[in-house]
């Protein structure tokens, strides 16, 4: 195994593991539609993206983020393990993290993900 890929693999399971948190103990909202809704009323703090979310939706949340101010994390797993991850049974391709309550997700995913870029 890679070394690089036992470390993307890490930051996987701490991300599954924040977003665990959050579904338990914080405010979110699933799906496209109610991610626009928080994304323009202002009230998300971050939102998460399926690696296999459709191009053009996926633009027009980074829009929408964008004029927010908002955070956009890019999840390595396709839209039915983010599902898993956050304890559904059901696809999820968009996610908008409204509370992150005891979690600290919306501090640590930003500074993996400027990591990752350099």
């Amino acid at each position: 195994m890679a070394p690089g890929m036992s470390k993307q693999k890490k930051a996987m399971e701490s991300i599954n593991t924040r977003l665990a948190l959050v579904m338990k103990s914080g405010k979110y909202t699933l799906g496209y539609r109610s991610t626009i809704k928080s994304l323009r009323l202002g009230k998300a703090k971050l939102v998460i993206l399926a690696n296999n979310a459709p191009p053009l939706r996926k633009s027009e949340i980074e829009y929408y983020a964008m004029l927010a101010k908002t955070g956009v994390h890019y999840y390595s797993g396709d839209n039915v393990s983010l599902g898993t991850a956050c304890g559904k049974y059901f696809r999820v391709s968009t996610l908008s993290i409204i509370d992150p309550g005891d979690s600290d997700i919306i501090r640590t995913v930003p500074a993996e993900q400027s990591k990752g870029k350099e």
